[in-house]
């Protein structure tokens, strides 16, 4: 009887051992218990931590038993499919997961903290994958507020249930006002199916996760608290994906307000607010590109100037000249008769052609002479022929 007693007792222990280690892994990570979204879209979730889990491996376990559960990522491992995503932000303590191109069979999955030598620690969540518009969204998931200013969260029902406002480990908002963390928060719905919250005096420290609530269903918001640019006439184009639709929402804001005064805001007259804040280091880039077109211009230029001075000075202006040949033969006579000089020469007229030292027209007369030779004559008598070359 002792020792089935005992035996009772020691599975009572370890019964309850194990109830308090369940226990101490749920309330050890804060997330979303449901969140509806439409098959094919997005969705971020937000997994807030202990501080003595700051440097422990974090993961996403995809299944609906914890025991039987699969890695889909990890933060010391990604994911090569790109399907999930996973982010540790140390300072906040939230890790958040991203599961990309939802499917029906997307449902189940724990946010999970790795103890070395332990049981790891997790929180179950699920998501309600729908081919129609989800019961519950937002029009933007990450949101951006200034310092000192409002911003407003719309978030879109079909039935409204029990609405309210909640930052991810801290208190909710379910009345038509009220207050997280010292930033006032009003609510109201006055449109259709819509719950809109509006918070008022952001400050920096405002910035995290916060979700909308209506029953069981929740859909996470980052908000991301900054302080406003300075004054600036560019537009800036902001492209964001809905939770809701499968539109994208292209908004275009042009700052003309100056702001940043010691975390204050200040505003300037209208005759200022045309002035935009001029950065000298804009310019580098385009007098850099500029001074390289003019080297490259004067160089180019340099090349074509010292290739015409080189064909100039190679041309040397030709002088015309006439050459002229005469070929003068007197008719033959006798040899017979008395001794005769005979001169030949040969005149001969040439086209004008250009010379290569001289500018002006320039008459030149060559001649070659030969002196005179002997024949003999057909009576034995010598003659005297004298070859003369003009030209």
């Amino acid at each position: 009887m002792f020792e089935v007693y005992s035996l009772t007792g020691m599975a009572a222990h370890l019964i309850i051992l194990l109830l308090f280690s369940v226990l101490k892994g749920l309330h050890s990570i804060t997330t979303v218990s449901k969140v509806s979204v439409k098959a094919g879209k997005s969705i971020s979730i937000p997994c807030l931590y202990e501080t003595k889990y700051q440097n422990h491996v974090k993961y996403l376990c995809e299944g609906h038993s914890w025991t039987s559960c699969s890695y889909a990522v990890k933060t010391n491992e990604a994911d090569p499919s790109g399907k999930y995503s996973i982010f540790d932000d140390k300072k906040q303590k939230i890790f958040t997961v991203t599961i990309n191109q939802l499917a029906h069979k997307n449902t189940d999955y724990w946010c999970v903290v790795e103890i070395n030598n332990g049981q790891d620690y997790g929180h179950y969540f699920q998501l309600s994958v729908t081919r129609g518009t989800p019961s519950l969204c937002v029009d933007h998931q990450r949101i951006t507020g200034y310092t000192g200013e409002s911003i407003t969260i719309r978030c879109h029902h079909s039935n409204s249930v029990e609405m309210k406002w909640c930052r991810l480990g801290r208190n909710c908002v379910t009345g038509s006002s009220g207050s997280i963390d010292g930033a006032a928060v009003t609510t109201h719905m006055r449109d259709p199916n819509v719950f809109t919250v509006i918070m008022s005096g952001l400050r920096s420290k405002d910035s995290g996760w916060y979700w909308c609530a209506n029953g069981d269903i929740q859909i996470p918001v980052y908000l991301n608290v900054t302080e406003k640019p300075i004054t600036t006439t560019t537009p800036t184009t902001t492209i964001s994906r809905t939770t809701c639709t499968d539109t994208t929402t292209i908004s275009t804001t042009i700052h003309t307000v100056a702001t940043m005064e010691q975390g204050k805001n200040s505003t300037v007259g209208e005759n200022k607010q045309h002035r935009a804040s001029f950065d000298p280091r804009i310019l580098i880039i385009p007098l850099s590109v500029l001074i390289w077109i003019v080297i490259v211009v004067l160089f180019i230029w340099f090349i074509l100037r010292h290739k015409q001075r080189k064909a100039d000075s190679s041309v040397t202006p030709m002088a015309e000249e006439e050459i002229i040949y005469s070929d003068v033969r007197p008719k033959k006579q006798g040899l017979a008769k008395v001794d005769k000089e005979v001169t030949y020469s040969d005149v001969r007229l040439y086209k004008k052609g250009k010379r290569s030292f001289a500018e002006s027209e320039t008459e030149i007369l060559y001649s070659s002479v030969v002196t005179k030779q002997r024949m003999k004559r057909g009576d034995g008598k010598d003659t005297e022929v004298t070859l003369e070359h003009i030209s």
